[in-house]
């Protein structure tokens, strides 16, 4: 990584986080020079797709030297997650609140030696499926800055694939990993339900549907971090059953064959743009023609009772405001989280217990499903990458019900197993014909992170991605000189370069 800077940041972005370490371990450039350059890329990414919370950190936070992405850079989300750093969770009313420890998972990112380098911006409470907020406006997509970039892991998923960062973690208690992935050309897991830890603070996230990871870009990446920092915290109240081996071998892995269905109905009865069900469709059959026995069919889920679960799941993403140290303003939040804080105050004891009810329900009959087939194919969106402004999370004619279907109607096909609990991930397996990524999702048996991985492996095969660049990505000369006006006004998507990847 010698030479001019705009050639060091090609050579860096066009790394994924196990390249970059390997470039380290090998002594063919210093952790110090892969810092160095990530704070450039992230400097000139963010002025152009908004995605950092604040200035990026300096010095980066403590991390091991030794551990398995050494010397890698990366971002955690706008939550509370590492000591000493300030965290408002997206919204503009909670002002001055820092974590006051270390997560459990904040403590095996450092463990593996991610170089933390600042927080990524993400939607108001965690409760929408674009990243446009008061506090920070809106998040640009890389593949056309007029496009939203998904939520509520935003920031980070604009970050990621404008090659900013090779890594960021994120979260998902609807979809959060997953559709920001599938908007920005990403791989996007979510872990099954005790894969990870979640203390010491709580519990089970969310009520037990929220689940912590990252996006990547690249396969490798999400199996490699899997193998670092999966695993029961002490005390967690979930535990999944131990990998019979690590899950970089699943990367080549022969799977054998397995029961796989497929379905691009919508459980909420939204309709799913044609492109986006064919992609799915054409996995599905690549997915066949590798051995594997391919049906149409889906899992019972009664939408009424994902979407009583969801309303209750809106309480635990609530209590970070509810229970602050300082009661937020509630003139700066936008209207659709001051309803929903209104609504959950008033939430009874009952009225958990229903939501407990039905979340039982759509668990069972999902999990029913599942000693049927080995593994679903869906879309992970049912549309397109949204424009900016489409889903108003601002409008206060919204009640919390309205949202929420507001929400499913974009994206209906994610929430379903942040209930249930399964693995799933959304792989970047096609694009539009204007240009704009679509992702496919992946959901196996529960506690098989390993099945997920196989099958990903194959499609990463027969349907790669890792030649494809968004136009705006560090590097290319075009996308740095991008004008402000373009910035602002235009809706053409910008020429698409295709370099090679370096993975």
């Amino acid at each position: 990584m010698q030479g001019e800077w705009t050639v060091e940041l090609h050579e860096y972005a066009c790394y994924d986080g196990v390249g970059l370490h390997q470039l380290i371990t090998q002594r063919q450039v210093s952790a110090a020079e892969v810092e160095a350059a990530a704070r450039s890329a992230l400097h000139l990414a963010d002025e152009t797709v908004n995605g950092l919370a604040g200035p990026v950190f300096s010095p980066a936070l403590e991390h091991a030297k030794n551990g398995p992405f050494s010397g890698v850079p990366f971002l955690i989300k706008d939550v509370p997650m590492a000591k000493g750093v300030p965290f408002s969770v997206g919204s503009a009313s909670l002002q001055g609140i820092v974590a006051q420890h270390d997560t459990d998972l904040m403590t095996r990112f450092r463990a593996a030696g991610l170089v933390t380098l600042g927080v990524s911006i993400m939607s108001e409470m965690g409760l929408s499926f674009s990243t446009e907020t008061i506090k920070h406006g809106p998040t640009r997509n890389p593949w056309n800055l007029q496009r939203g970039v998904g939520g509520s892991s935003g920031g980070a998923a604009a970050l990621v694939a404008a090659g900013a960062v090779p890594i960021a973690h994120a979260n998902d208690s609807a979809g959060s990993i997953r559709i920001p992935a599938s908007c920005c050309g990403l791989v996007g897991l979510k872990p099954g339900r005790g894969r990870i830890p979640c203390g010491p603070d709580t519990g089970e996230p969310g009520f037990g549907m929220s689940y912590d990871f990252a996006v990547t870009r690249t396969l490798r990446d999400a199996a490699h971090l899997l193998d670092a920092i999966q695993g029961p915290g002490c005390g967690d109240k979930y535990s999944a059953p131990a990998p019979a081996r690590p899950y970089v071998q699943e990367l080549r892995g022969d799977p054998r064959p397995m029961r796989i269905a497929v379905t691009t109905q919508a459980w909420s009865g939204s309709d799913v743009e044609p492109e986006v069900a064919a992609i799915t469709v054409e996995a599905a059959q690549m997915l066949e023609q590798a051995g594997h026995v391919v049906s149409t069919a889906s899992p019972p889920v009664d939408w009424d009772a994902v979407l009583h679960t969801m309303r209750t799941e809106a309480v635990s993403n609530a209590s970070s405001f509810l229970l602050a140290p300082r009661p937020p303003d509630p003139t700066k939040l936008e209207a659709v989280s001051r309803q929903i804080l209104s609504e959950v105050a008033a939430y009874t004891a009952m009225d958990l217990i229903r939501g407990f009810t039905a979340q039982n329900q759509v668990t069972r009959s999902v999990g029913a499903f599942f000693t049927q087939y080995d593994a679903l194919i869906t879309p992970t969106l049912g549309q397109l990458p949204a424009p900016h402004g489409a889903l108003q999370y601002n409008n206060p004619a919204h009640t919390l019900t309205t949202w929420l279907r507001t929400l499913f109607d974009y994206g209906p096909f994610t929430a379903v197993f942040n209930i249930s609990g399964q693995p799933a991930i959304s792989l970047p397996l096609g694009r539009s014909r204007s240009g704009l990524p679509i992702g496919v999702q992946i959901i196996t048996r529960t506690g098989r992170e390993d099945l997920l991985i196989q099958l990903a492996a194959h499609l990463e095969q027969t349907m790669p991605w890792a030649d494809r660049r968004p136009p705006f990505f560090i590097g290319d000369k075009d996308a740095l000189g991008l004008s402000r006006v373009e910035i602002a006004g235009s809706s053409s998507v910008l020429p698409n370069n295709n370099a090679p990847g370096c993975y």
